[in-house]
């Protein structure tokens, strides 16, 4: 089957709202549940879906009859440490089944081409420790795993 990307618009808001439960699809840690991986991912992208934002990017990838089979959303906004123009990958997410068939390059390119002709110079992420299928979907990328997050519980 084939698959394109396009820019989403926000009639595609309910399909890309549907596949963000996927970015849980891994052996979460102890500490976390499903809804800690995509809640706030949520709220981002309903913002964007109602126009209150200004600063996301969200391409989909389709399915020949137009079904929405992936989801990217980006945020534009200065790194961290040398605050020039960059951005950052909220979320990348593909439906069960289509999986491997190259929609997560796809829409990976896409993002990181709209990032920079967005004036981005850069494009960050976040992957858990755990979730070695992403590390290694993202390191095939040329991502490169620049700092660490510990975290530990404290309360008693």
């Amino acid at each position: 089957m084939n698959y394109s990307v396009r820019k989403a618009k926000d009639m595609d808001g309910e399909a890309m709202l549907a596949l963000l439960p996927r970015l849980a699809a891994f052996e979460l840690p102890d500490s976390r549940t499903a809804e800690h991986l995509w809640v706030h991912d949520a709220a981002l992208m309903r913002d964007w879906i109602d126009g209150k934002t200004d600063n996301v990017l969200m391409h989909i990838a389709e399915d020949e009859v137009g079904t929405v089979v992936g989801v990217a959303m980006v945020t534009l906004r200065p790194e961290l440490l040398s605050h020039e123009p960059s951005a950052h990958l909220e979320a990348i997410a593909v439906s069960v089944g289509v999986e491997g068939q190259g929609i997560g390059q796809l829409l990976l390119r896409a993002a990181e081409e709209d990032a920079n002709a967005h004036g981005a110079k850069t494009i960050t992420l976040h992957v858990f420790a755990n979730n070695k299928r992403a590390r290694r979907f993202y390191e095939r990328s040329g991502y490169d795993g620049e700092l660490m997050r510990y975290i530990k519980p404290i309360e008693g």
